[in-house]
């Protein structure tokens, strides 16, 4: 596990318009979040904290990784659900038999879901005028 280490994987993961880039190594638990400590950057929201980290804590490796990341586009909501993708995909990578758990917790799924484009004649995606009968 520490020769995987050694060689300093980075991992993507992706929702909306965010992407983020995740580099973990051995350490004592820090989250670095674009040159920012994470509580900060998310605004020292708990749910955000909660859903960033669920993967490691589900696997209690929580307090043993450093984690940098490098997170852009979207908004705080859609770049903790990257960052936790990026976070499971690079576990996966550490250690093969976390896939099994990671999988069926459903952390190594892609929510593919983005905003539907403009179509022409009509004010939004799917919001059309009033109609006028006469």
């Amino acid at each position: 596990m520490i020769q995987l280490l050694k060689k300093k994987y980075i991992s993507i993961g992706r929702r909306k318009q965010a992407v983020a880039k995740v580099l973990i190594y051995c350490g004592n638990g820090k989250l670095i979040i674009n040159n920012q400590l994470g509580s900060y950057y998310l605004k020292k929201n708990k749910t955000y904290l909660n859903t960033l980290l669920e993967p490691l804590n589900k696997l209690n490796l929580l307090n043993k990784f450093n984690i940098i990341i490098s997170v852009q586009g979207g908004g705080l909501s859609s770049q903790t659900d990257a960052i936790r993708l990026a976070i499971a995909r690079q576990l996966y990578k550490i250690n093969i038999q976390n896939r099994k758990i990671l999988k069926r917790l459903k952390f190594l799924t892609c929510n593919s879901k983005v905003k539907e484009r403009k179509k022409y004649g009509l004010k939004k995606a799917r919001k059309a005028s009033q109609y006028s009968k006469r």
